[in-house]
Order: C-alpha cells, then structure tokens, then sequence
C-alpha cells in the first residue's frame, strides 16, 4: 500500500473511532422510585432486579461483598440490567443506618450503601440501641454515635450537622416502616436479603443461588 493512501486509511479509521457514541455509564444512573427504593442503572433495563437490604444483616454484607462486582460491571454496565435497593429496617439500628445511607441526593446513595455493607463487621460491634428517649431525632443521634456511623460517613463529604438532619428526619423513617411492612405483607418477604427479578419474588437469599438467574456471563 502506498505511503499516501496508508494515511488516508489510518485517518478514517481514527475519525469512525472518534465519531463512535460512547456507551452510557448504566453505574452512574441513580433514581428513587416511587417504591421508596434506589434503582442503579438503566430504568428501561430488560432485566430489573430488587433487593431488600437490612444494614444490620450479616448475610446482606456478605452478598454485597459477593455480589457488588459482577452485578456492577456484567449486569448493570451493560445496560441491560438495573437492581433497586430497597431498605428493609428490622430495628432500630438499621432505621439509623438506613437514614444516613439515603441522606442527601440520590447518586451519594450508592458508595453509602455500600460503604456501610461492606465496613458492618467493624461498625456493628459493641454498640447499644442508643439513648432511650421518647425524642426520635436525639434516639437516632445516639445511635449513630454509639456505632460510629457519623466517622463512618464523614469522609464521603457529609457534616456532622447534614447528618444530623437526616437522622432526625422522622417521616423518612415512617416511610421505611412502611416499606417494610407493604414487603413483608404484600410481598411476603421474610428475611434479607430477598430478591424480586421483574416484580416476582425469587426463592433464594445468596449469590451463589441468584446469579444463575441473571444474564450474567
């Protein structure tokens, strides 16, 4: 080929690779649906998956250690899969921790999701379930001070003052009962985690038992 004709060539090929559209990053599409929920990823995904997370349950931070990867790039990425968190609050530790992991707007939800699965095992030691007193706001306040979810969160750009409106922030915390008792009664979800695939409820509560029901290569 001749030298000219080489660099018409390789001129093309630069300009179809520039002119390509680039692929939309599916992680960083983050809603609140009207279910309450968070949903990452594509909302027209063909595949949409739903978890119900309890901040407490040991076995909902194993799945994120498990899971978060795969889901995260061979299922969410591509597009064609999407999963909602949904909190599911079985005391009230987990209100506390569901209050600061939805604090602020929708896209800080996911990192705090999963900061908070991923460090149970060093937070969720040795507290209490704070101060018994009637005052919610200062209720949640102990108990985020009891297990140090306030130097948990700090570092991902919170003060403790926006934290602290987010713990006393009770009609979030009446709609996580809420969304609790309508999974519980309407769904019939029994422990966590629990899965729905495209609105039905999935008979299993682990990786290894969800991923062969995913289009997950």
């Amino acid at each position: 080929m001749k030298l000219g004709r080489m660099f018409v060539v390789l001129g093309l090929a630069i300009l179809a690779v520039a002119a390509a559209p680039r692929r939309p990053d599916w992680n960083g599409v983050v809603a609140v649906t009207p279910q309450g929920g968070y949903r990452v990823g594509n909302p027209n995904a063909g595949v949409k998956l739903v978890e119900y997370v309890s901040y407490t349950c040991p076995h909902c931070a194993h799945f994120t250690v498990e899971a978060e990867a795969p889901l995260r790039d061979r299922f969410v990425a591509t597009g064609q899969g999407s999963i909602e968190y949904r909190p599911f609050v079985r005391n009230r530790i987990d209100i506390a921790a569901a209050l600061i992991a939805t604090c602020g707007p929708a896209s800080k939800f996911p990192g705090n999701h999963t900061l908070i699965l991923q460090r149970q095992g060093q937070w969720l030691r040795g507290g209490s379930e704070g101060e018994q007193t009637s005052d919610f706001g200062a209720a949640m306040r102990s108990i985020a001070a009891d297990y140090k979810l306030y130097e948990l969160i700090a570092p991902r750009g919170y003060t403790r003052a926006q934290l602290d409106t987010c713990l006393g922030n009770r009609a979030a915390a009446d709609r996580l009962a809420k969304q609790t008792q309508f999974a519980v009664t309407q769904l019939k979800v029994s422990g966590t985690p629990s899965f729905l695939i495209d609105g039905r409820l999935q008979d299993v509560h682990d990786w290894n038992g969800l991923r062969p029901l995913l289009p997950i290569r």
